[in-house]
């Protein structure tokens, strides 16, 4: 009930509060696409960071695509550095666990192995 006794219609008055906050700039889907590339990127791979954005009912353009692109083997190989350190496998489970690690962060397995491959030649 509103201050005159009236029933109020939530679903008006939140569609109403969500249009003045697109209007006002409030509220931006591409401001918040580029928010969360940019948090999660130093984390995950770009699968897991698309994966995310489509459960939010978004996704990345082209030119956000092919730049988070770019740079993923060396945050995949930094994200591997911080996690096991900077020296190579010990033996094959060791390296399957690291695999495991990256594939389940979002990285590919190509890129997980081109990783692996990279830490250990800058071991």
């Amino acid at each position: 009930m509103d201050v005159d006794g009236d029933p109020v219609d939530l679903v008006d008055e939140v569609e109403a509060v969500l249009v003045w906050l697109k209007s006002s700039g409030y509220l931006d889907e591409t401001r918040f696409v580029e928010s969360r590339i940019h948090v999660r990127s130093q984390r995950f791979g770009q699968r897991r960071i698309e994966q995310e954005l489509a459960q939010h009912g978004l996704s990345m353009d082209a030119d956000q695509r092919s730049a988070l692109a770019s740079g993923e083997l060396e945050r995949a190989c930094e994200v591997l550095r911080r996690k096991f350190g900077s020296g190579p496998a010990t033996d094959p489970s060791d390296e399957a666990k690291r695999m495991r690690f990256l594939i389940g962060r979002g990285f590919g397995s190509d890129l997980a192995r081109k990783a692996l491959r990279q830490v250990a030649a800058d071991a």
